[in-house]
C-alpha cells in the first residue's frame, strides 16, 4: 500500500544522482516519495517488481515466512540503501517499514531504460546486483558455519559499518528483529549482548538498550570469524 507524503498527485522529475546513482549525462528521472508507518508492508513476496526503492528515511527489513510460520529476515535496508532490484519479475522477499519510513521510487523499466544507453548507470545496476549477491552469500555462511555469539558479533560489526555516528550505534530493529536475521531465538540474542556488554566489549545507553557503543572493536572482530 503506498501512502503518498505530498498533495501533489505529479511524480518530481529529478536527477538519478539523488537516487544514489551515478551517471556521465545525469539524466532526469521520475521520482516519487511516500511515507509508511511502523510495521506496513511496502511489497510482498511473488508480487510484481515494477519498482526500485530507496530509503530516505527510517529503515526496512526484507524477509520471508517458512512453511512452519517462522520468520527469517535476509537484509536490513538503511537511509541511502536501494532495494527491490530483482533479476527476475517478482519479488522474492516481502518489504516491510521497521520504523516510520520515507521511501523514494523509481520505475523499474525506467531505469533500465537509462542504463540502456548510459554505461555509468549500467556499471551502478551490475554493482548493486553483485553486491546483493555477496551480501546473501556472507548471510549464508553466518547462518550455516557461526556460533550464536559469533553471529551476534558479525551483527554488530555490519552496523557498526553502517549506522555509527557521533560513537554511537542506534539501532532501528528490534532484537526480535535481529534474532531473525541472525537465525536465533529472541532469549540467545539477548544473553549474546548481555555477555558483550559484561566483558566490556559493548555498552548501551537509554533504557530500551538500542543505542549501542562498541567499546572494544578489536575485540569484537575476533568473535567475526569472517574477518
Amino acid at each position: 500500500m503506498f501512502v503518498r507524503i505530498t498533495t501533489d498527485p505529479t511524480p518530481r522529475p529529478t536527477s538519478l544522482g539523488e537516487l544514489g546513482i551515478t551517471s556521465d549525462s545525469n539524466p532526469k528521472v521520475s521520482l516519487n516519495e511516500f511515507t509508511y508507518k511502523k510495521g506496513t508492508e511496502i511489497y510482498g513476496e511473488t508480487e510484481p517488481a515494477d519498482y526500485v526503492y530507496q530509503v530516505k528515511t527510517g529503515a526496512v527489513r526484507s524477509y520471508k515466512l517458512l512453511s512452519d510460520g517462522r520468520r527469517q529476515i535476509g537484509a536490513f535496508h538503511l537511509v541511502g540503501d536501494i532495494f527491490g532490484l530483482e533479476n527476475g519479475n517478482e519479488h522474492r522477499f516481502t518489504a516491510e517499514a521497521i520504523v516510520s519510513t520515507t521511501v523514494r521510487l523509481i520505475k523499474r523499466r525506467s531505469l533500465e531504460m537509462v542504463a540502456e544507453s548510459d554505461a555509468m548507470v549500467s556499471r551502478n545496476l551490475l554493482s548493486m546486483t553483485t553486491d546483493n549477491l555477496q551480501h546473501a552469500e556472507n548471510h549464508m555462511l553466518l547462518l550455516g558455519r557461526k556460533t550464536s555469539l559469533e553471529r551476534v558479533a558479525a551483527f554488530l560489526i555490519e552496523m557498526d559499518r553502517r549506522l555509527t555516528a557521533a560513537g554511537v550505534m542506534p539501532l532501528p530493529m528490534s532484537r526480535r528483529d535481529i534474532a531473525d536475521y541472525l537465525g536465533l531465538t529472541l532469549e540467545t540474542v539477548s544473553r549474546a549482548l548481555s555477555r558483550l556488554h559484561e566483558h566490556g566489549i559493548i555498552g548501551f545507553i537509554g533504557s530500551n538498550q538500542r543505542q549501542i557503543v562498541l567499546l572494544n572493536r578489536r575485540q569484537l572482530a575476533t568473535l567475526d570469524l569472517q574477518n
